[in-house]
């Protein structure tokens, strides 16, 4: 099995949680890819440059400012700060962006009802293959959500697709290699909370599991919006495309929270 595991940036600001996260991660045997967001920081560091961070619907806008923000955040600090205590984990992780090794390409995202997000990528094409050749040299890769376009531009992409896109990447290398167990790849998203939750400030009010149909009636009830609709929007994505299951979890417990299932 490979698993792939998103963190959330609430998670690694607060050192505490980060620590407890990062031994859990560390010790899973199996190989394994974690890919890490940092929204809070870049916000923190645009404040100290007095840049003003603009948001839509619960979404980063990002002019070239902004950009310059959240590569120095995600593909510097946070990124090099996680590979250092993998490291004194005994994890030999190694930290990339799409651009290296070219394997996470996008291309910028079109203005949309009158809607400009900026350098803001979608993904159009991954090369699992190169992560694969990692994995089997023993290296862990840590990714930060950064793409790059066939111009070569950088562009910050959501950290959910980025995790999303990465473990359909990996269920479809290992099928081309022959793999018969379609890829058993596990995506798990780990933020603050113990899932899914009914009542967002309640734990105990946990959605043991979420399949299509739940799903509809839970927005249609309200009980699922905002930023939790695009997360399970790629957790259905990345079952659709072969990746074996899917949870929504506490980074403190990284095999409990919210399964997401196709039926």
């Amino acid at each position: 099995m490979i698993q792939v595991i998103k963190i959330g940036g609430g998670v690694l600001e607060n050192e505490v949680q980060r620590n407890a996260f990062l031994r859990q991660f560390a010790a899973i045997e199996s190989p394994k890819v974690l890919v890490h967001g940092g929204g809070r920081l870049a916000t923190t560091m645009a404040e100290r440059l007095g840049v003003e961070t603009q948001m839509i619907d619960g979404r980063r806008v990002t002019d070239k400012e902004t950009l310059d923000i959240v590569t120095m955040v995600y593909g510097g600090l946070v990124n090099k700060q996680v590979v250092a205590q993998l490291q004194t984990m005994g994890v030999n992780a190694i930290g990339m962006t799409g651009a290296d090794g070219g394997w996470m390409k996008a291309v910028k995202r079109p203005i949309k009802n009158g809607i400009d997000y900026g350098y803001v990528g979608d993904v159009t094409e991954v090369n699992g293959a190169h992560l694969r050749t990692l994995l089997n040299n023993g290296l862990t890769p840590v990714i930060a959500p950064i793409t790059f376009s066939a111009e070569g531009l950088l562009l910050n992409t959501n950290a959910d697709t980025v995790a999303s896109q990465t473990a359909i990447a990996m269920a479809e290398a290992m099928r081309r290699e022959g793999d018969e167990t379609r890829g058993n790849v596990q995506l798990t998203f780990c933020f603050e909370k113990a899932g899914v939750l009914s009542n967002p400030d309640d734990e105990s009010s946990l959605i043991a599991r979420i399949t299509p149909e739940t799903y509809t009636q839970l927005k249609a009830d309200g009980i699922i919006s905002g930023g939790m609709i695009p997360k399970i929007d790629n957790a259905f994505t990345a079952l659709e495309r072969g990746v074996k299951s899917v949870r929504i979890t506490h980074s403190n417990q990284i095999q409990g929270g919210t399964i997401i299932e196709q039926a």
